[in-house]
């Protein structure tokens, strides 16, 4: 059984926050301080040192079933790794909860862990095919902040081993396609995640905002917006209704949502993490949030500061019409390490994204 596909009825969902348990189990890091400066002060005797050690699921492991007060959810615009698939969830302690925002990251109470894991399944997209989680990265508030830990999976898919320093580790699968893919698959080491996660200098999540989480979920119920399932479950805050916001469009969604709206979203996801105002690229002038308003900082006509290899000699980041002139397109298409965007996080070109961004740029018009 996977938590993929599953129809978890709304009321199992429900009882997670309604358990009388007075004491939880599940073991947490003691509270430290938290990653805003050196990763090596993360680094802890007393971090757990296998995945099994937090009690986040039951049943087998590998099968992720999560256990009371484990919440599933997804994202409408999920980052690329890979094409690895992702199985996220959100653990709250009893009586801990989320205060809803409506720009930028969900605030989460102390003992909150984000839980994310990475898996491939033999034949891409099939859910039914055997799948091999590589990874569980955990992002755990504490006192002062965001503490990350990366968990590496075993050959026998029984537990996941804490690791501080990250791993390469070859992964092979077919996909949509029927042909044999291949990827030397990085597991990031703790200053990685620093980088991508920082936000004014502090680890901050990726991913869980209104715009992202606003969409409905199988794994709770079909017809259930996820918001509306943590409202009703009584461990989101300051919230109303997900009717009232606007959703962030899904990428590969061309039914539903022009390629302008699929690529901004699809830069949001991939690059605004870093390239924002607050990111650990803001220096670049190239902010890429979904409603940034400014061309100029959307790359339009923008030429490359210090971009170094990384411009290929040409003079834009976006040239509206031409994405053959456009440093987006190189940057994005590229394997090279001093080349390729994001630096971190891929190794292999996302052919169908690079695809969506060449159709977007071939559409923009000069103004």
């Amino acid at each position: 059984m996977r938590i993929e596909g599953v129809g978890i009825l709304l009321a199992c969902f429900l009882c997670c926050c309604s358990c009388n348990s007075t004491e939880d189990k599940r073991v947490a890091p003691k509270a430290r301080k938290a990653t805003t400066t050196l990763i090596k002060k993360t680094i802890a005797t007393d971090d757990p040192k296998q995945l099994s050690d937090y009690s986040f699921f039951t049943g087998e492991l590998k099968d992720l079933i999560p256990a009371d007060k484990v919440y599933p959810y997804a994202v409408n615009t999920p980052l690329f790794s890979n094409y690895a698939e992702k199985a996220r969830f959100i653990y709250l302690p009893q009586g801990k909860k989320i205060t809803f925002a409506q720009q930028g990251s969900f605030s989460f109470d102390k003992g909150a862990i984000l839980i994310k894991n990475f898996f491939y399944h033999e034949i891409q997209g099939d859910t039914l095919s055997p799948r091999k989680i590589i990874e569980t990265r955990l992002l755990i508030k504490e006192e002062e902040g965001w503490k990350p830990l990366n968990y590496i999976w075993n050959e026998q898919q029984t537990n996941a081993n804490l690791n501080y320093v990250g791993k390469n580790v070859a992964v092979s699968w077919k996909d949509k396609k029927g042909e044999e893919r291949q990827v030397n698959y990085v597991v990031p080491n703790l200053n990685q995640c620093k980088n991508c996660h920082n936000n004014n200098n502090k680890i901050t999540p990726i991913g869980v905002t209104a715009a992202q989480l606003n969409r409905r979920y199988s794994a709770l119920q079909e017809k259930v917006n996820q918001l509306d399932a943590f409202k009703q479950a009584g461990i989101l805050t300051n919230f109303s209704t997900a009717a009232a916001y606007s959703p962030m469009p899904v990428w590969d969604d061309a039914l539903n949502f022009s390629v302008e709206n699929r690529a901004k979203a699809y830069l949001d996801a991939n690059c605004a993490h870093c390239h924002s105002a607050q990111g650990s690229a803001k220096n670049s002038g190239l902010y890429l949030s979904y409603h940034q308003k400014d061309r100029r900082k959307r790359g339009i006509l923008k030429p490359p500061i210090a971009a170094g290899k990384g411009s290929g000699d040409f003079k834009y980041d976006i040239v509206p019409g031409h994405p053959e002139e456009s440093i987006f397109i190189y940057r994005i298409g590229s394997n090279d390490p001093a080349i390729r965007m994001p630096e971190i996080g891929r190794s292999i070109v996302h052919q169908e994204g690079l695809a969506l961004l060449t159709q977007y740029i071939k559409e923009l018009q000069k103004q």
